[in-house]
């Protein structure tokens, strides 16, 4: 039984019901639910349920045990759950009370009353944002994401379901997945594919089963796609599949792994989200108003929106206004190896003679895609983004600046701080990322229907007058909660993976809960430096291993699989990770993930992000941990450089050479750590509290809560973006040159 009633409320944003979700047949293996009980799978199928923590507890109650097996995936729950436990949960009230408050909840994200948007902007909009990204992180059952691109782009679509903000997403179905971490003998990374069955996830199939919605054109061959929707809260998301019996065997894999290795196959896979992405959303009869392209990866959208314009009777020219008028586009990096560009040839080989729709020549399509860091024959995804968007924002204030600086050339003699580019400092959602504890504490601490209040700055005042030591004493519980993790993560992979030793011991089961933690967990990218520790293993040794006043140290991420200098940085942490002089104070979380970093986030006590400056554009991992009142020691880079207030973390002051900036760095965060850190984490009162310590802790929540989170984005992107593209007005800043 899947649901009882189709009480589902359509939205602008949702394809018409003259195309039905054909429903997964795989889910017909859940048992049939008590009537008290019915809407239970309808629960399951929106990840609503993921951010609303009387849901997760909901779940959590029908098999706790199983809940943990599962890792909180509540479509496995319900798939593998038995009639007689069912049954019991139908018959305890407090359970069915529990149940009809969050059938409640979710009943709410169908339809837009009440919303921020609603309220603000009602009636503006004539259509949704179209929102595409290469990567969605939105729940660890759906592993469709690499990192923090997608877990961005997850929390974005979060936002604009709470705040009502009418939205769609588009992405790819990877049905490979990411790949599950292993590691060699020597250290050296292994990727494993992680391959899941949309069947038997919270997607529904909207294609039929034996053909597509669209077609793209592939190396001279129609390759058909499909799509799946993902129902998250009020905002649909729509994933792309090639993996159809009609394509030929090598179209198949396309949509098969994110990022994969190859220029062409990332080419191909670019084209599918973005030709392939405008063509499923018009077969759904979905119309968007607005276009945003997250990172350059979707730029194909607006050359697709532009052939349609030329089909349509116009020319590429007189179309370009309109395209740039109701799109959006955000970079995330200004690493020159984050922007995919490719050849001349390689587009005609793969693409065809795509200029020719447009009513353009060869010369003039691929200036529309020209860099000046790459040159006349190379098809700049960024370049054709910034080209065709009039906004063109970048993730952090520093981010903008220096996007500003890259990118002027493409206006001339325009003044660099006159260049159109702007910014909106990326956030967290923070009902995603706030563990339950601390939510709990708060309830307490910021009064009734605080949840509803939160966009009250004032409210986040109370925070800074909670009582210390029921702030230390929460954190305490926290962190030993999170050492049980580590230790039955530790548990599970010895059992199915590893059968050494050694890989269990490196793992954190050695880790005291009561020693200061630092915890360093992202994309192994060199500029993020991991290894910043390790450029003096006797002095980071003397620190770890201190009688009285020790430290650990817990890594997590993963290196790109063609990443062969970050997989080496990785290889050095775990490597040290195994080496006993550390006494098990280094471990080395395997496979990051969303769970093990809401694991990490309220489980260390300081968060260390030190990227070279001013490699990193915003960086998102030190807002979730301050969400659960760990405060960070990071470089000023991305947010951290309008974040830090000198009271909610510390702040390594910038290298005067900042060409060669690793030995000042690294001295900095020993100065740091060893005269400020370490003495502060120590320095207990008669209770046993560090009184200074909880200070800066409160301080770091204070900070983020208040600005640092994805309603405040996303009511940005509205306000300066948004809004002027649903006015529909074609004045403005013009183009840069082709």
């Amino acid at each position: 039984m899947l649901f009882a009633e189709d009480r589902t409320l359509r939205r602008r944003s949702d394809p018409p019901d003259a195309l039905p979700a054909h429903m997964n047949a795989a889910l017909e293996a859940i048992p049939t639910l008590p009537d008290a009980l019915s809407g239970l799978t309808r629960i399951a199928m929106n990840l609503a349920w993921s951010w609303n923590r009387d849901a997760a507890e909901l779940f959590e109650r029908i098999d706790p045990m199983l809940w943990t097996q599962v890792r909180h995936d509540p479509v496995a729950l319900l798939m593998r759950i038995d009639e007689a436990t069912l049954r019991r949960c139908a018959d305890d009230e407090e359970f069915v009370e529990l149940y009809e408050n969050v059938e409640r909840s979710v009943e709410a994200t169908e339809n837009d009353e009440g919303t921020w948007f609603a309220r603000e902007h009602g009636g503006v909009a004539d259509g949704p944002v179209a929102y595409f990204c290469a990567e969605f992180a939105v729940h660890d059952s759906i592993p469709i994401y690499s990192g923090g691109l997608g877990i961005l782009a997850g929390d974005h679509v979060k936002s604009a379901s709470d705040l009502g903000i009418p939205m769609v997403g588009v992405g790819l179905l990877y049905s490979h997945g990411y790949f599950d971490q292993r590691f060699d003998d020597e250290g050296w990374q292994l990727q494993q594919d992680e391959v899941f069955d949309p069947e038997r996830l919270p997607l529904r199939r909207l294609h039929p089963e034996d053909s597509g919605l669209a077609s793209v054109e592939v190396e001279g061959r129609t390759v058909q796609l499909g799509a799946w929707c993902m129902r998250v809260g009020r905002t649909p998301l729509y994933l792309l599949d090639s993996d159809l019996d009609d394509n030929d065997p090598a179209d198949r894999i396309l949509t098969g792994r994110l990022y994969e290795s190859g220029e062409e196959l990332r080419l191909k896979q670019e084209w599918i989200l973005g030709v392939g992405g405008v063509r499923v959303l018009d077969a759904l009869d979905v119309r968007p108003s607005v276009w945003h392209a997250n990172e350059g990866h979707a730029a194909f959208m607006m050359v697709e929106r532009a052939r349609r314009a030329v089909e349509a009777g116009s020319t590429f020219d007189a179309a370009l206004p309109d395209i740039r008028a109701s799109s959006v586009f955000t970079t995330h990096t200004p690493v020159p190896a984050g922007h995919d560009n490719f050849s001349a040839e390689q587009v005609e080989r793969v693409l065809g003679p795509v200029w020719e729709p447009l009513g353009l020549d060869r010369d003039a399509f691929m200036r529309i895609g020209y860099a000046p860091e790459t040159g006349e024959d190379r098809f700049h995804m960024t370049a054709t983004a910034i080209r065709m968007a009039r906004g063109v924002n970048g993730v952090s204030e520093k981010h903008g600046r220096v996007t500003r600086e890259i990118w002027s050339e493409l206006w001339g003699d325009r003044p660099k701080e006159d260049v159109p580019i702007g910014s909106v400092t990326n956030g967290v959602h923070r009902w995603t990322w706030m563990a339950p504890e601390v939510q709990r504490f708060l309830d307490g601490v910021l009064g009734e229907w605080w949840t509803h209040r939160v966009e009250e700055r004032e409210v986040w005042d109370r925070v800074l007058d909670a009582d210390d030591a029921e702030v230390w004493y929460l954190h305490e519980r926290m962190k030993y909660k999170r050492h049980r993790f580590l230790i039955e993560e530790a548990r599970r992979r010895w059992r199915a993976v590893w059968g050494k030793h050694r890989h269990l011991v490196a793992s954190g089961p050695l880790l005291d809960p009561e020693v200061l933690t630092l915890g360093f967990a992202r994309r192994f990218a060199t500029y993020k430096r991991a290894d910043l520790f390790f450029r003096d293993e006797e002095r980071l040794l003397e620190l770890i291993t201190d009688a009285q006043r020790p430290v650990q140290l817990i890594f997590a991420g993963k290196a790109h699989p063609a990443d062969d200098l970050g997989k080496g940085v990785l290889q050095r942490v775990y490597r040290m990770s195994h080496d006993p002089r550390s006494e098990g104070r280094i471990a080395f979380v395997q496979d990051y993930e969303m769970h093990v970093a809401r694991a990490l986030f309220a489980g260390v006590d300081v968060w260390i992000n030190v990227p070279r400056v001013p490699k990193e554009a915003s960086g998102t991992s030190g807002m979730k941990a301050a969400l659960n009142l760990v405060p960070q020691l990071g470089t000023l880079d991305g947010w951290w450089d309008e974040g830090y207030d000198g009271e909610n973390g510390w702040a390594i002051p910038a290298a005067p050479k900042p060409d060669d900036p690793d030995e000042h760095d690294w001295e900095q965060l020993f100065r740091l750590l060893e005269e400020e850190v370490v003495p502060s984490y120590y320095d207990r009162n008669e209770n046993d509290v560090p009184v200074a310590w909880v200070k800066r802790m409160k301080r770091a929540l204070w900070v983020a809560g208040r600005t640092f989170h994805t309603d405040r984005m996303l009511r940005d992107y509205c306000r300066r973006y948004y809004l002027p593209a649903w006015e529909a007005s074609t004045e403005g800043d013009d183009p840069p040159t082709r």
